[in-house]
């Protein structure tokens, strides 16, 4: 059985696990009586701990709020997991939390067990200094929208579309989600009377917010299969099927769904389904098979793709000539 001290603390990391313990729970991960568990609840409120319990057949204990933050008790996993969470902050495309990362991570390495210092040490990458990436956005912008979000309260903003144009926009602002190095406001759109998503770099949020709204329910799939959809739509404007002259085992390991699919092969050729952005893109991608290939649709692919080879040619003349 744990002496005093160390139960109380493995008791303050049981509460800190989840919201709510039985203590009849308590007592079986403890290996103590409930009577125990009572009195050891008893000193860490007079440590200053805010443990509530319930009474009842659906009675228990959790960790309240309190006016302090108590010690945050964490396994080893989980103490790498935050350090390595902070040492890789430069990725989240938040433009001003560089500083604020190094300094909990240096705090944190400070109380770190010895061990755990050195695992630290062993995991930690060096990285390429990327500089201020265009689509960055402010952390205190990324907060402001999700207080928005967790408030239910109309959100204003000047919104840049990829063309330059600007406009002026009030959404019901539901989620944020990041893909890649951008952020986006998955929202419902009153204007258009439809789900909208918004790249938060492209948003100037102005203050304070508008009125509340009540939350309507998440399209079908949640935010962030909201906004897979949306992106998906905007680079399939373009589609395309094409025959590679290829057998079906070499074609398939180089095709990804999220712009292609096979429709049928062999071990002779493959008849393929491409999407993107433009007929131009699709015609400069083809190349990558490495074979013959035919256009089957639609028949202005065929004077893309002409007029790429073309432009191949001139730029290899007018380097043979150089």
């Amino acid at each position: 059985m744990l002496d005093s001290s160390a139960r109380l603390l493995q008791l303050l990391s049981l509460l800190q696990m989840r919201q709510e313990w039985s203590g009849d729970d308590l007592a079986t991960r403890l290996n103590i009586t409930k009577r125990t568990v009572r009195r050891d609840v008893d000193k860490l409120r007079d440590l200053g701990y805010p443990v509530d319990s319930t009474v009842g057949v659906g009675g228990g204990y959790r960790l309240g709020a309190g006016a302090e933050m108590p010690p945050l008790l964490l396994d080893d996993q989980e103490v790498l997991a935050v350090a390595l969470g902070l040492n890789a902050i430069s990725s989240a495309a938040v433009s001003d939390m560089t500083e604020a990362s190094t300094g909990a991570l240096a705090k944190l390495r400070q109380v770190m067990p010895s061990r755990l210092r050195h695992r630290l040490d062993a995991l930690t990458l060096d990285t390429l200094p990327q500089g201020r990436r265009d689509t960055e956005v402010a952390a205190d912008v990324l907060s402001d929208i999700a207080t928005a979000c967790h408030r239910s309260e109309h959100l204003r903003f000047d919104y840049r579309r990829h063309d330059g144009t600007e406009s002026r926009r009030e959404v019901e602002p539901y989620r944020l989600v990041r893909k890649g190095s951008r952020w986006y406001l998955v929202s419902w759109d009153p204007d258009r009377d439809d789900w909208r998503s918004f790249r938060v770099d492209r948003m100037t949020v102005k203050s304070p917010n508008g009125r509340r709204f009540v939350p309507r329910e998440l399209p079908e799939g949640g935010a962030a299969a909201f906004l897979a959809r949306s992106l998906g739509a905007a680079y399939r404007s373009a589609t395309a099927r094409v025959r590679i002259h290829a057998p079906l085992a070499v074609v398939e390991k180089m095709v990804d769904d999220a712009w292609g699919t096979i429709e049928f092969g062999d071990s002779s050729s493959c008849e393929l389904t491409i999407y993107s952005t433009s007929l131009t893109s699709i015609a400069r991608w083809l190349h990558a098979f490495d074979a013959d290939f035919s256009v089957l649709e639609p028949a202005a692919l065929r004077d893309e793709c002409r007029a790429v080879a073309e432009r191949h040619v001139q730029i290899a003349e007018r380097y043979r000539r150089a």
